[in-house]
């Protein structure tokens, strides 16, 4: 692959880009049971886009839809979407807005986003590998851990779950002819 330098500089590269959700993953986890038990959360539905334009400028959505979540276990599922947790049917999605992009070396790029969970909005640095996959798409991969509390995410009953969440992505977009 070339630089991501010289793909932000290169007109081909510039226009709409769409996420390919069948080659792409989300997965939230944390541990239940005072740290014992980790818990898995995969996002099976999401819809995203972006825009390359002008050297080094990037915009890009990604809408996660909260009543996807799966855990392997149909009751904490429902636990989680309720008003308990995410408020699946008040806040239907979790949404993070790119706003910029730097490249900072030839496989990795600092993204300046904003997250929103449940309403609440609040900014999200993420640096990301992005590898090429075939027919000229591009996979983001990127992880962060977020504090659940700084969203409105409760549900902490009797200190069973921590604050912290790692969420990972690998997100595959395609250009848009």
């Amino acid at each position: 692959m070339a630089s991501l330098s010289e793909f932000f500089s290169d007109p081909a590269s510039t226009g709409a880009w769409t996420v390919v959700p069948e080659q792409s993953r989300i997965v939230a986890k944390a541990k239940s049971f005072w740290g014992a038990m980790p818990v898995k959360v995969r996002f099976t539905e999401f819809t995203g886009d972006g825009q390359v334009t002008a050297p080094q400028t990037v915009f890009g959505r990604l809408d996660i839809k909260v009543a996807s979540l799966r855990t392997g276990i149909g009751r904490r599922d429902d636990h989680l979407r309720s008003a308990d947790f995410f408020e699946a049917e008040k806040f239907p999605d979790i949404s993070v807005v790119v706003t910029a992009a730097d490249a900072v070396d030839v496989n990795s790029v600092d993204l300046r986003a904003q997250l929103t969970v449940k309403g609440t909005t609040n900014p999200l640095n993420l640096k990301a590998k992005v590898t090429p996959v075939g027919d000229g798409g591009m996979r983001l991969s990127t992880e962060a851990t977020i504090n659940r509390n700084d969203f409105g995410v409760d549900g902490n009953m009797a200190g069973m779950i921590p604050d912290t969440v790692k969420i990972s992505g690998e997100i595959v977009f395609r250009h848009v002819d």
